[in-house]
């Protein structure tokens, strides 16, 4: 859709806010088919619009679910307008200030603002289901053994199938370990939360030393350990083990849970699956969707995600695998 016709769209829909001129520019965004831009009718006056693709219903539930977010206090953006014909949100503009623009703050500035982050996840993790039960039908299907299973074959198609070249035949032989398949069934047995399902340095802005929440649309009800492992493992950020141990410490005292031995074995699990997704989401966005640059994030992601198997025996010959994956691969 040209610029031209966005300005119109936003004098139509927003008139008190567009009186005299007004400025519209794209903005990058990770890897979404959504298309974002910047509209500002004064310096201190702006507001993000947002162009999504119809066909894709996920983008639909993104208004429904802010609106239930802010009703519950959890920190989102603000919806001005939806134009549900034409695929159009105008929401508030937050900054350009996410938590991965201060990867390289020291940990008392960073700290501090992934302890926000937290208490805003905790406050959605804790919800009871009774209330977001009006959400069914307006979110996407639930995290079940068979969405655990796509992560897995996400990561072996589009990673170690495009990014690295092994061939069909090794994929199906690793694919089909049944560690992978009872992994996924132990997951979907946990009792299920609301989660963000893309918690991760790049969605979550920082504005007054406060988080919020965006690309929010995918959420859903699944393990809030698949939350809390998205964000201590994000390959696109550095934690020391101190780091990640303090976060985690904050998030389980600020649910008021006690640690067991199982919650982090789920955790562990959840971090694997939710690596084994970026993986492939970087894979496929990088030599599918051109965006190469997802491509230098794959040392970092697959580092972790061996760190991770090299305890569970049963997925051992995945663990070799990895380590014997060859150096001349497009990740570099």
């Amino acid at each position: 859709m040209k610029t031209e016709l966005l300005l119109r769209q936003t004098r139509r829909r927003l008139p008190g806010f567009s009186e005299g001129q007004i400025e519209i520019s794209p903005i990058e965004k990770g890897g979404s088919d959504r298309r974002f831009y910047r509209v500002r009718c004064v310096p201190e006056q702006s507001l993000i619009l947002v162009k999504y693709n119809l066909e894709r219903a996920e983008n639909r539930h993104y208004v429904r679910i802010a609106e239930f977010l802010t009703e519950h206090g959890i920190a989102a953006p603000k919806v001005y307008f939806h134009d549900a014909e034409e695929g159009l949100i105008w929401i508030e503009d937050l900054g350009e200030n996410d938590l991965f623009s201060f990867r390289d703050e020291t940990w008392l500035v960073r700290g501090a603002l992934y302890r926000s982050a937290l208490d805003e996840i905790a406050t959605l993790h804790d919800l009871p289901e009774s209330e977001w039960a009006e959400l069914h039908g307006e979110m996407p299907p639930e995290f079940n053994a068979t969405l655990y299973r796509w992560e897995q074959n996400y990561f072996f198609e589009n990673c170690l199938g495009r990014i690295f070249g092994l061939n069909e035949g090794r994929l199906r032989e690793l694919a089909s370990l049944p560690a992978l398949q009872e992994i996924a069934d132990r997951l979907a047995a946990i009792p299920r939360v609301l989660v963000h399902r893309d918690f991760q340095s790049q969605n979550i802005i920082a504005r007054g030393g406060h988080a919020f929440f965006i690309d929010f649309q995918g959420m859903r009800p699944g393990l809030a350990e698949y939350d809390l492992a998205s964000l201590l493992f994000d390959p696109y950020v550095r934690f020391s083990p101190a780091e990640r141990e303090e976060l985690y410490s904050y998030y389980i005292e600020r649910r008021g849970l006690s640690p067991t031995r199982q919650m982090r074995e789920t955790l562990r699990l959840c971090a694997m699956q939710r690596l084994m997704q970026a993986l492939g989401a970087y894979g496929f966005l990088g030599l599918v969707k051109g965006s190469q640059h997802f491509l230098a994030h794959v040392p970092a992601a697959l580092h972790s995600l061996r760190n991770l198997i090299a305890d569970i025996d049963l997925l051992e010959p995945l663990g070799v695998a990895l380590a014997c994956l060859p150096k001349n691969d497009r990740s570099n």
